[in-house]
């Protein structure tokens, strides 16, 4: 079983993997999941209609006109308002088991369900020709999404608390070769979070050890193709993982799904296009056929207008807010070691075009001079240089990396746009000049001053794990996962992991 080793989600809170414990059987599995489910549906009932009460009581206070009753300032008309939000946190799958507990996809519906409510609120007061209190609209819809949002939230919160001691996960077995099992499991306990606990793998061929070494954690193998059901009712396992492909081809799988199913268990097959083209894949059947489409990624268009404002209007923000700070630590740089108090190095932005990044100055004057001496002591690879106590960081310096300070005249990369506020890291000439062929594809979009590979180690990152979590980010990117990145890059600044 699991270490109690501290891992990071790629979206969402810190975690640790669960250590077993005695009664984590009754935690676990099918039965915890319909308890959290009903909490849910409890939780957001309550806050809609909390919500409701509190608007209609707003609206009466405020309202000075009969006519303003006519639709939503009744008690009735609001409690019809409150019954369609709640049947469309449902109708939209807002509570889906694959979605809860970890990543993006789980506020996003709570987000779209509340849209498409108010929205056909709108239309009903279009259509009965009310002319409706505009305050309704101004106040209750975005005060219900922040108690909706804000108790998911809390109980995702609550649900990764519990996931420490082992309780309210699903058991799983990862079946497969041994390097796409190894490869599974590693991902799993880095980034599933308050989702699955591996409790064991069952390999191809022949058995020849008891246990397989993923990291630092011993995983028991619990048998081989040919066992995989006497494993599933031994572990007591809700959920059957196929990593990558197996030799015994699809009809295998199609009868391990058929008898999986006698005792409720689901069936996931982890295919190699989720590590780039997750959220574009989609599933077609075509008369019994099913047909695996992956989408094409969008580099231009809508969603980049939106990119671009929030851009501007984020960093022009900051800047204004963060002006005397920044003025502070340029002061500070200057008086601990001789130099200017920025930075100025040219960095490859988009479509590989050379622009000037601008950061706090946090090494000596003479650092990229120094470079040349230090390469035999490199602790990163081929591409990138890493050392962990470089003799070149000030005494200044060491303290602004450690809480990304040095970063926050890059804001005014944003403003000019050469950077965004979220997307992949801007690398150097010398960089960009060792890539492979799809390693380029970090340059479709513009880097930015945060990203993935901030909030999930930085400089702990080897150099694969850094391009896999940029690519997936140029082609899978959205305005609330930007969002989410920007509020965990709040929390990594508090709390810094991998800056040096």
């Amino acid at each position: 079983m699991h270490s109690p080793t501290t891992l990071t989600r790629e979206f969402g809170f810190r975690i640790a993997v669960p250590r077993p414990q005695k009664n984590a059987a009754v935690h676990s599995g099918v039965s915890w999941r319909r308890r959290y489910l009903l909490m849910l549906r409890l939780t957001d009932g309550l806050l809609i209609a909390a919500t409701m009460v509190a608007s209609t009581i707003w609206l009466d206070a405020a309202s000075q006109e009969p006519t303003t009753r006519t639709l939503l300032g009744h008690p009735a008309a609001a409690v019809f308002v409150a019954v369609v939000w709640f049947g469309m946190t449902s109708l939209m799958r807002t509570r889906d088991p694959r979605l809860i507990g970890f990543g993006a996809g789980e506020y996003k519906r709570v987000v779209d369900a509340s849209a498409v409510t108010f929205g056909l609120v709108a239309v009903c007061y279009v259509f009965l020709d009310s002319p409706g209190p505009r305050g309704f609209f101004f106040l209750t819809w975005p005060a219900g999404l922040i108690l909706l949002l804000a108790g998911r939230w809390a109980w995702r919160n609550w649900l990764n608390y519990q996931s420490r001691f082992g309780h309210y996960l699903s058991k799983v077995i990862v079946m497969g070769n041994r390097q796409d099992v190894r490869y599974v499991v590693a991902q799993i306990a880095r980034k599933s979070g308050a989702a699955y606990d591996v409790v064991g793998v069952a390999l191809e061929g022949k058995v020849k050890f008891p246990a397989l070494q993923v990291g630092k954690n011993a995983v028991p193998v619990v048998g081989n193709l040919d066992s995989i059901q006497d494993a599933v009712a031994a572990s007591g396992a809700d959920a059957v993982i196929v990593a990558g492909q197996l030799h015994r081809g699809n009809g295998y799988i199609q009868r391990l799904s058929w008898e999986l199913e006698k005792t409720s268990t689901e069936l996931v097959v982890a295919s190699a296009l989720t590590n780039v083209a997750g959220p574009r894949i989609r599933v077609r059947p075509v008369e019994g056929l099913p047909l695996m489409h992956v989408e094409l990624p969008s580099f231009t268009g809508g969603r980049h207008v939106i990119k671009r404002c929030l851009d501007v209007l984020g960093s022009l923000s900051a800047l204004i807010i963060l002006a005397p700070v920044i003025a502070i630590l340029v002061v500070a740089v200057k008086l601990d070691s001789r130099g200017p108090g920025f930075f100025v190095q040219d960095r490859v932005g988009k479509g590989g075009q050379t622009f000037r990044m601008y950061k706090l100055r946090s090494m000596v004057d003479s650092a990229e001079d120094e470079l040349a001496q230090l390469q035999h002591l490199n602790e990163g690879n081929s591409v990138l240089f890493k050392l962990r106590d470089d003799p070149r960081v000030t005494r200044v310096g060491r303290w602004i990396r450690k809480y990304s300070l040095d970063e926050l005249p890059q804001l005014y990369n944003v403003l000019r746009g050469d950077m965004s506020l979220v997307g992949p890291r801007p690398p150097l000439h010398d960089e960009v000049s060792k890539y492979e062929t799809h390693t380029h594809r970090r340059l479709f979009i513009k880097p930015g001053c945060t990203g993935l590979w901030q909030i999930n180690g930085r400089s702990d990152l080897d150099w694969e794990e850094s391009v896999r979590l940029d690519l997936y980010y140029v082609e899978n990117w959205s305005v609330l996962g930007d969002l989410i990145i920007m509020w965990r890059t709040v929390k990594v600044m508090l709390n810094p992991v991998g800056a040096y």
